[in-house]
């Protein structure tokens, strides 16, 4: 037994949940236990978390019951929903990627009311409607309801935890710079040259390392009351096109050269999820200077000290880059 405040990590298996986890075990003030809630108790990464010294307990976004159990006597709760989760083709006909972040959304607010926490850090991003607004100058998306679902749904699901009383501080995060290992990160050619195509026009992207969302979530727990009912919106740099591909250059040490897809370009490319993909950047860019400007980065690295500016997280991770660009 412990006499620390408990928080429970939703997702924590995952690069953000994971992420917390880990930091709250290697916390140098050791303010806190930790419960590390996964789906799988019995998965490598789960029990690669309990022998760190997390108490590891089993529960599901989509059952309301499990996750009031497993939000009991925490203090604090990290909630973040899996957007991209694999799903059967029933799953998929059964209900929207959009629908079902809302829903379990509400399932995690109803559950961190019932248990009594006392602070939620809610993971979520911006509804990028009211940006597009009613035109069909973007595809609408998830039976019409979003523009960006992943984003939107989250952005949506921002007033459940207000409407169950819930206290809580909403995360918003950004572009991963893992996503460039992920497929995004440059590319050869036809003539083998590296191009890194992210379809930004001329405009910054906001972006950060996984690592460090759960990293600034530990700072806002331990701030407490001070941000409940607060957005912190988060990023480790605001760079364009042009200056990732300069980054990527020295890191790498061959030229990378930006040249971006235009977003019906890659609305065109056909992979699933290309168009949802197209219009996020879309939002990125048009909406370019609000959303960086939401994103202090000194306020960042008030919050987590050790937050990686994109050069810092390429010298740590350049040689995967190179391995996905060969």
């Amino acid at each position: 037994m412990t006499d620390k405040k408990l928080i429970a990590v939703v997702g924590a298996t995952g690069s953000q949940g994971g992420g917390l986890v880990r930091a709250i075990l290697v916390d140098p003030d050791a303010t806190y236990a930790v419960r590390a809630v996964t789906r799988n108790a019995q998965s490598r990464s789960a029990k690669a978390l309990a022998a760190a010294g997390a108490e590891v307990v089993e529960a599901d976004l989509d059952d309301e019951t499990s996750l009031r159990k497993a939000f009991d006597g925490a203090h604090g709760a990290f909630v973040v929903t899996n957007y991209w989760v694999e799903r059967t083709p029933a799953e998929e006909a059964a209900r929207t990627r959009g629908q079902m972040e809302y829903e379990q959304a509400e399932n995690a607010a109803r559950a961190a009311k019932d248990a009594g926490v006392a602070h939620v850090v809610w993971s979520t991003l911006e509804d990028t409607r009211p940006h597009f607004g009613d035109t069909d100058r973007v595809p609408s998306l998830d039976g019409g309801r979003y523009k960006v679902p992943h984003f939107d749904a989250k952005g949506e699901a921002n007033e459940l935890f207000t409407k169950y009383g819930v206290p809580t501080t909403n995360l918003q995060t950004t572009f991963y710079f893992d996503s460039l290992k992920q497929g995004m990160g440059p590319a050869r050619d036809a003539d083998g040259k590296l191009i890194l195509t992210l379809p930004m026009a001329d405009q910054p992207l906001s972006g950060i390392a996984s690592e460090d969302i759960g990293r600034t979530a530990l700072g806002i727990f331990k701030r407490g009351a001070e941000l409940i009912g607060k957005t912190v919106s988060i990023a480790g740099d605001h760079l364009t096109g042009t200056e990732y591909a300069a980054a990527l250059t020295e890191a790498l040490g061959e030229q990378v050269t930006y040249q971006p897809y235009t977003w019906d370009e890659y609305r065109a490319l056909g992979f699933p999820l290309a168009v949802e993909i197209a219009n996020m950047f879309q939002f990125y860019a048009e909406d370019s200077a609000r959303f960086t400007g939401d994103r202090d980065l000194n306020l960042v690295r008030e919050l987590n000290p050790d937050l990686q500016s994109f050069t810092t997280w390429l010298n740590l991770h350049k040689d995967a880059l190179k391995s996905a660009a060969n």
